[in-house]
């Protein structure tokens, strides 16, 4: 697993290891109590570990998925000494995550095929989708994009409002029409002007309800179905924001929108200031998504793309 010895840019890399420093605290104070007084790796040693991949907001599927693969190395090497646990973990957790994160992103990319390049948020509200979004138009503008925002989150008018701040801030278009419009008309006009414009990203926020999952679904259909009478193949990704800090409630979101709809790619946002940065490796484990972007601080610029050796890299430092 040469990838450990990698170069990572320094800037970058210092924002991911600070955002993930309770994480990594909190779940190193645990691991060393579970091997306290034991100098191999036994079925103790083993189901303490469980117990701390649990607790750890790993995910019970995910913790017993790396526990067996553990057991696998035990019963090969027969002699397996304490001290190893780490380095083993780091092997085993960045083998789950390059199951699923098959790239090596590290700056905002627009295909180069799609044009304009859509992007269709979804997420509950309160997750940092529309910091979210403000931040993805602000990276991919300072990489020299045209950047159209659609406001298609018509439930709330503090959802618009706070959409038209981030196009003010971060200085792009936006569409947006009266709160309790159609969301499939905003998305509409929204691709109708980027095509006009010559945009190459558009984003477009949808509403965060879960309470009627029927509903959701039918809306989100209709609005890809809408969106691709102007660009057929919209939205190139379905873009899930989740709140790394809610831990397990992050996984109950996960499942019900990828039972709405189509997620393609997850963004994973406020893991700073916060000891459930485990949730990363269980949601791109368990869904078998992508993880492509992670929120590590609240500055414009702490929106990241995700790389799975940078992350295993500052998680295990």
């Amino acid at each position: 697993m040469n990838f450990f010895k990698r170069i990572f840019s320094s800037e970058k890399k210092e924002t991911l290891d600070k955002g993930l420093e309770q994480t990594k605290t909190s779940f190193f104070s645990k691991l060393t109590k579970a091997v306290a007084g034991k100098s191999t790796v036994d079925e103790e040693v083993l189901d303490n570990l469980e117990e701390v991949l649990v607790s750890s907001d790993v995910g019970v599927k995910t913790t017993l998925k790396i526990i067996d693969r553990i057991e696998d190395r035990v019963a090969k090497d027969k002699y397996l000494g304490t001290e190893e646990l780490n380095k083993i973990l780091r092997e085993e957790i960045a083998g789950l995550l390059s199951e699923t994160n098959t790239g090596e992103a590290t700056e905002f990319e627009v295909p180069t095929n799609k044009k304009p390049y859509v992007i269709m948020v979804v997420g509950v509200n309160g997750v940092g989708k529309t910091t979210t979004i403000g931040k993805l138009a602000y990276q991919f503008k300072k990489a020299g994009h045209k950047v159209v925002l659609g406001a298609a989150d018509t439930f709330r008018a503090a959802a618009i409002d706070q959409l038209q701040i981030w196009a003010d801030r971060v200085g792009v278009s936006i569409v947006k029409q009266q709160m309790g419009s159609d969301p499939a008309s905003v998305a509409f006009d929204t691709l109708q002007s980027a095509v006009t414009q010559g945009a190459d990203v558009v984003i477009i926020d949808t509403a965060g309800r879960l309470h009627n999952k029927v509903n959701l679904m039918n809306e989100l259909t209709k609005v890809k179905r809408v969106m691709q009478k102007v660009v057929g193949d919209a939205p190139h990704d379905v873009l899930l924001v989740l709140d790394g800090s809610t831990g397990q409630n992050a996984f109950e979101q996960a499942k019900e929108f990828t039972a709405a709809t189509e997620v393609s790619c997850l963004a994973v946002t406020k893991l700073d200031g916060t000891a459930k940065g485990g949730v990363v490796i269980g949601i791109s484990d368990q869904f078998q998504i992508p993880v492509k972007y992670i929120g590590v601080g609240e500055g414009i610029e702490d929106l990241q793309v995700f790389n799975k050796y940078e992350f295993v890299d500052s998680f295990f430092k």
